[in-house]
């Protein structure tokens, strides 16, 4: 196992090492005149000098390259241009909120699609089947803005089960993250539902089940050991792609409700031309989807012995 992990980590280096090289290339070349963004209109001329060399905008590309190296191996990715704000402050600043929020909604989300889904796999074809599939067709068939807009007029601002907008640190933010979280969760419920509710019927109708029922074990202990176990290597799959995105936040989420997590951040650096966090933040999301990709190949080897081979 421990050659299996070293030689994934040596297939993800040049992946990260060209990732690296694309990222910088199009933050050239496509993202515009660091110089006109940051200095505004009509600078003066020692302005301009002083910020290229700030920069390394003279440098030759190779040594920009190394730089930006650098700044992935030790996290330092310079400071924000609009405040002044070391990018790396900025990012541990939102990275609880963004978790706090994401990983209950997922935790949360993910748990209820798998039993779910196999509950229906087990009694495929009957009603509890039919309108259960029908729910999820129709959940994942309403844009994600009606749920969070409805969601803020009906149960927040009608009923007032929960505040509309805004973020309290500490054991305050359950408050806050309470509405949040369950449209979350409604909104990738249904999607996860019918994903491994396809998988785990083709398990269900496999000869190790069949067999499994002959020696006489319950249903729960058939589904929830033998064909859960199967259906793990695209379990973990869907999951590992889906992780990374939670850690560099949620769009809509944060920003409709004010929290200020690490999406809220991208975004605002987005509408800005803030280019020092933009390239952090992307960095960051692909390294977060080659590591996962690689955890996935570990647990892959964990739960199938025979991809070891």
């Amino acid at each position: 196992m421990i050659g299996f992990i070293i030689r994934r980590l040596g297939y993800a280096l040049p992946v990260l090492m060209g990732v690296a090289l694309i990222t910088l290339l199009l933050f050239n070349v496509a993202g515009g005149d660091p110089i006109a963004i940051k200095l505004g209109k009509n600078p003066s001329e020692a302005e301009v000098l002083a910020l290229t060399a700030e920069l390394g905008l003279n440098d030759p590309v190779w040594r920009q390259y190394l730089d930006f190296l650098r700044q992935i191996v030790t996290l330092d990715f310079g400071t924000s241009w609009t405040d002044n704000t070391p990018v790396r402050e900025i990012f541990w600043r939102g990275v609880g909120p963004t978790l706090s929020l994401s990983l209950p909604a997922f935790s949360i989300g993910s748990l209820i699609a798998v039993a779910v889904s196999l509950l229906v796999a087990f009694y495929r074809g009957s009603m509890l089947d039919r309108v259960t599939t029908m729910a999820a067709i129709a959940g994942i068939s309403v844009s994600s803005l009606v749920y969070i807009l409805v969601g803020q007029w009906l149960l927040a601002d009608q009923w007032k089960l929960f505040p509309v907008w805004g973020f309290e640190y500490g054991i305050g933010a359950i408050t806050f993250l309470a509405l949040p979280i369950l449209i979350w969760i409604l909104l990738s419920v249904g999607t996860d539902v019918r994903y491994y509710r396809t998988v785990a019927l083709e398990e269900i109708g496999r000869d190790y089940v069949r067999t499994a029922r002959s020696k006489g074990l319950s249903e729960g202990r058939v589904l929830f050991v033998h064909v859960l176990r199967n259906c793990a290597v695209p379990i973990i799959t869907r999951m590992t792609i889906i992780i990374p995105f939670l850690i560099t936040g949620s769009f809509l989420m944060e920003i409709f409700f004010g929290i200020p997590g690490l999406g809220s951040t991208l975004y605002t650096a987005i509408t800005s031309s803030d280019l020092p966090i933009v390239k952090a933040f992307t960095m960051l999301g692909a390294v977060l989807y080659v590591l996962f990709n690689i955890l996935a190949d570990v647990l892959y080897a964990v739960f199938d012995p025979r991809i070891r081979l």
